[in-house]
């Protein structure tokens, strides 16, 4: 019976009362493999079918309920042939051709997004983001066709039916209504179509606001590629990915049906406009027409389906999407302008972090501030500085005032100005730059670490090598630049001519050292001095970047005399030490005496 009606919509044939009944006959075989008591995820995956919490109130993401049928364009690439020759896609073939591969703006880069999220948090799972893609065509028409803001929120509720056992699986309330806005039944909500028990433990925050939304189109798509990852699942496999797919939604034609758009869209997509999407027509629940994006529940296992027409979302959407959003507006569509909220000035050391950070106020056209705005902070400009966290972007909300604070800005090593630019995430507006400036690393104050007197004889070569430690406002002033000479006098700084000396690479006298560097703990020492013939006391300058300044004396002098006895001197000494010596050993000197 299933290949009969995948055949029939293919060929257009068919009519809603024959797609119902259809459909009742698919619900009672149900899917290769599936059991009523494992509707969740494929019986023969080895896929446990409780919640990672233990729960077991979730099987499925969708717990297999009602999703778009329609197919990829006939005159389309050829998709890949379905895994099983047996069980033919289930579907109605389209015709629209390039229309139906533009995915709405902001859907489309919430799929890359979550994919650049899993290429680091789960490499090993390969997932690819065309095949979010496929499931969110299938579940929701690619959120009705774009019906979103450009921060993925859904301008309408996007809901399946309501699961109170009618036909559908019976999950009552587990989310206070939060999600769904129903506080008896639950029902699946959002462009991923995720029921709320699920939510619970899969939630994701795609978009960084803090909040988990399965109404959240970046939300929604890292929900659906974690999910998708779990188990140790390598979707480069196809074993694993028809795994992973069965999970989603337990069903060979579902399987067959997300394949066929996965290899639909590996063959060539667009982004278009958020709300020209195309809107898929034919609902495996025989229903026809946009109605609401994908399925609430699981199979109970019934073998028929409720008499009644499905239950209608609480906010229906238009047959044409609606340029003119029919919700109240956002926060964000409030803001007119940002404006400075008391920013100081923007400088710091090389390698430092500055002292104040950004603060920008998001405002209406009448100046009232606007909270829960979010704002994005961008570095602009040939730097290397950075937000705290590494990133040159960051992402704030607006607070109960309207402000929203940078991360604190830390300085690299390259020197000069640069830009932080202010703008409204999801709106045109007025934002506003900052201007930002990072100065060399400098010091304030050096002092001699040499504790005794730097001296040396003619043509001889200093004992102890010259160190000085440099401090900024106290603290200890590393990687500043310094320079060294031997100056003429305190009066005359040009470069000494003679007296003490330091030696290049090739043994030559040079009286100037540039490129000199204090060290991690603000040392500098300076490289062996020499003397030549000259005596006399000479000095040493040293200056470093931020205008520090120390002066050292040199004296090279000859030695003293008096410090040691002459060679003559000593030889007397010795000869009248010898004669009175001999003179008291005589007896004959004695009594002669």
């Amino acid at each position: 019976m299933a290949a009969q009606f995948g055949r029939r919509l293919r060929k257009g044939a068919a009519t809603t009362a024959a797609a119902a009944l259809a459909v009742a006959a698919l619900s009672a075989s149900q899917a290769p493999g599936a059991t009523s008591g494992d509707t969740g995820r494929q019986a023969n995956a080895g896929a446990s079918t409780s919640a990672p919490d233990g729960s077991g109130a979730a099987d499925g993401a969708t717990g297999n309920s009602p999703y778009y049928t329609d197919l990829p364009p006939l005159n389309s690439p050829n998709p890949s042939a379905s895994p099983s020759a047996s069980a033919p896609s289930i579907g109605t073939a389209v015709s629209r051709g390039a229309a139906e591969a533009g995915i709405p703006a902001t859907v489309l880069d919430a799929y890359k997004k979550a994919e650049a999220e899993l290429r680091s948090s789960k490499p090993g799972c390969n997932l690819p983001w065309q095949l979010l893609a496929a499931i969110g065509k299938v579940e929701s028409g690619q959120a009705r066709g774009g019906d979103v803001d450009a921060e993925g929120n859904t301008l309408h509720r996007i809901l399946g039916p309501e699961l109170d056992g009618n036909g559908f699986a019976l999950i009552k309330d587990t989310d206070g209504g939060q999600y769904d806005g129903n506080s008896r039944y639950d029902q699946a909500v959002g462009p991923m179509q995720f029921i709320p028990s699920t939510w619970a433990w899969a939630g994701r925050d795609g978009n960084g606001d803090g909040v988990k939304d399965p109404n959240n189109v970046y939300d929604a798509a890292l929900a659906a590629g974690h999910y998708l990852c779990r188990y140790g699942w390598d979707l480069s496999v196809q074993a694993d990915m028809n795994s992973a797919i069965l999970s989603y939604n337990n069903s060979q034609d579902y399987l067959n049906l997300v394949l066929s758009w996965y290899e639909f869209y590996r063959k060539g997509t667009h982004s278009v406009p958020n709300g020209t999407g195309t809107l898929p027509t034919h609902r495996s629940d025989g229903s026809t027409g946009s109605g609401s994006g994908g399925s609430g529940s699981g199979s109970d296992g019934s073998t028929t389906k409720p008499t009644t027409s499905t239950p209608k979302p609480t906010e229906p959407k238009p047959s044409t999407p609606s340029t003119t959003p029919t919700v109240p507006p956002t926060a964000t569509d409030t803001v007119d302008h940002l404006e400075d909220a008391g920013t100081a000035t923007l400088t710091a050391m090389a390698g430092d972090a500055f002292g104040k950070q950004i603060s920008t106020r998001a405002e209406t056209k009448a100046g009232r501030t606007v909270a829960k705005v979010r704002v994005r902070f961008t570095i602009v400009g040939d730097t290397d500085a950075t937000f705290s966290g590494g990133e040159d972007t960051a992402t704030v909300t607006t607070d109960s005032k309207g402000v929203a604070a940078a991360p604190a800005l830390q300085a690299g090593e390259k020197t000069g100005d640069f830009t932080v630019h202010a703008s409204v995430v999801g709106r045109t507006v007025k934002g506003v730059d900052y201007d930002a400036t990072v100065t060399a690393r400098a010091a304030d104050t050096l002092a001699l670490v040499n504790t005794t007197a730097l001296t040396c004889t003619p043509g001889g070569e200093f004992a102890d090598q010259v160190q000085t430690k440099a401090t900024y406002q106290g603290a200890v002033a590393d990687k500043v630049a310094a320079t060294a000479t031997l100056v003429k006098s305190a009066d005359d700084l040009s470069e000494n001519d003679k007296g003490p000396y330091f030696k290049d690479a090739n043994g030559n006298a040079v009286r100037t050292l540039t490129d000199l560097q204090t060290d991690a703990d603000g040392l500098l020492t300076l490289p062996k001095l020499y003397a030549d013939d000259t005596t006399g006391t000479f000095l040493l300058r040293i200056t470093t970047t931020g205008g520090a300044t120390l002066t050292v004396e040199l004296t090279v002098a000859a030695a003293d005399p008096s410090s040691s006895p002459s060679p003559s001197a000593s030889a007397s000494a010795s000869a009248s030490a010898s004669a009175s010596a001999s003179a008291s050993a005589s007896p004959s000197a004695s009594a002669s005496s």
